[in-house]
């Protein structure tokens, strides 16, 4: 039986271990989206003012102003991800403060009826619209379980997830 349950935290472990590491390769990958996001947003604005500036009738030219953009990070992968890092909830703090994932989940249960039973990873992957399959739900999780740590959010002994203010301290035991 000892075997069994060493074998057992084994494979947890190594479980735990391959979820950090796609963590981080989500992270990494996320950094790299953020940079290709912006520069596209840079084409798109110059080809705009290309356009414009072609359609014009000839008139005599408005001042230009000379604007260097920034070029792309020389260390894309190594670029952190602005709000990737959970923060500690302090007082005052809004969901702003959170990246776009950990803001839509907290922004999730904040808008469920106060039942008291909170929600489960997978029916907060379902919410998300992500699909139900265990690497999606494994990550909801992770992500649910750090805003639990940095106090955004509560979790039940269950592993339900449930906003910060909807149990009234009286009722923690």
């Amino acid at each position: 039986m000892a075997s069994v349950m060493g074998l057992l935290e084994e494979r947890e472990t190594a479980a735990r271990v391959a979820v950090e590491e796609l963590q981080a390769e989500a992270d990494r990958i996320l950094a790299e989206l953020g940079v290709a996001e912006a520069v596209l947003e840079r084409r798109v604005i110059a080809r705009m003012e290309l356009a414009e500036a072609l359609a014009g009738d000839g008139a005599a030219d408005p001042p230009r102003l000379e604007v260097q953009l920034p070029g792309p990070p020389a260390h894309v992968g190594k670029a952190p991800v602005a709000g990737a890092t959970v923060v500690r909830r302090r007082e005052g703090m809004t969901v702003e403060a959170l990246a776009p994932a950990y803001r839509r989940i907290v922004e999730l249960l904040q808008g469920e009826p106060g039942d008291g039973e909170g929600v489960s990873a997978k029916e907060l992957a379902a919410r998300l619209g992500l699909e139900l399959v265990p690497a999606k739900i494994e990550g909801v999780r992770s992500r649910a379980k750090r805003l639990v740590e940095r106090e955004w959010l509560r979790a039940s002994p269950s592993g339900r997830f449930m906003p910060r203010a909807s149990a009234a301290p009286a009722a923690e035991s």
